[in-house]
């Protein structure tokens, strides 16, 4: 029974099944705080500062290295929290004998269970299981994908959060090009040469978690936002009480927040 406010609205996902001892400490590097400042001491990214101490998990995007040829085959030890993202991270070791590193952070397919063996390339065509990687030529249409690279061994840049995915629309030999469809519904052509990773990303519930109080945005390193309209007018464009506004959302600087493209067409 709830016996404050917070407890009464706070809504959180289980987390008793991850690991529960520190990460791997070789994947690992400390963090510095920045409270939004850039190198000249100045605010460039409002909202940020306190918070708890955290240290990077150091997450392998590429899978499968470009020089490599063959199947890299790995096996979960275990799955873990990381507080440097909203997905779940899994350490896989790696039992292809030849390669360097034994150990490896990996964002956590959705499904995947300790102990299961998965598999990478470059060059070739693995199971189509969740959790596998493999360029894009060797995927089927109309399968759901994951930690897409943008440019061939580059590392993946696309659906990394949790829950993420993108479906595969189609695949056209002659420009070699791949068009996927994003969770907005926005569609992107991607080379077919980019690998992808089989499945959607792991811990969709994120989006159904409430903190329940301000404090835990604070532990976060999150800073109070106030609104627009409750500012003067010396302060930002939908400030003060009297008087017409313009009909926009807009920042503090005027530049448009709603239906604003983003998007660098080159």
């Amino acid at each position: 029974k709830p016996t404050t406010p917070s407890q009464r609205h706070t809504a959180l996902i289980d987390k008793e099944y991850l690991w529960k001892g520190k990460p791997l400490k070789s994947l690992t590097i400390g963090l510095r705080k920045t409270g939004g400042r850039n190198k000249d001491g100045r605010i460039t990214v409002r909202h940020r500062g306190g918070g708890n101490k955290r240290r990077y998990r150091i997450i392998d995007f590429l899978r499968a290295p470009p020089h490599h040829e063959g199947v890299i085959m790995n096996v979960v030890e275990r799955i873990e929290y990381d507080p440097n993202r909203s997905a779940l991270i899994a350490l896989l070791r790696c039992t292809t004998p030849g390669l360097g590193k034994a150990f490896s952070y990996i964002i956590c397919p959705l499904g995947i269970k300790i102990g299961q063996e998965l598999e990478s390339s470059r060059s070739q065509q693995v199971n189509m299981k969740d959790g596998n990687a493999m360029p894009l030529r060797f995927v089927q249409v109309g399968t759901l994908v994951h930690n897409i690279e943008m440019t061939p061994g580059k590392g993946a840049q696309l659906c990394r959060s949790a829950g993420a995915a993108a479906m595969l629309l189609e695949k056209d030999e002659a420009t070699g090009l791949a068009l996927l469809r994003m969770q907005s519904k926005e569609q992107r052509y991607v080379k077919l040469n980019c690998v992808a990773t089989i499945g959607r990303v792991s811990n969709p519930e994120h989006m159904n978690q409430s903190l329940g109080k301000a404090g835990r945005n604070r532990w976060k390193g999150k800073r109070p936002s106030v609104r627009g309209v409750a500012m003067n007018p010396v302060d930002h464009p939908h400030g003060g009480g009297e008087g017409k506004k313009s009909g926009r959302g807009v920042s503090p600087w005027g530049w448009n927040t709603k239906g604003y493209k983003t998007v660098r067409k080159k």
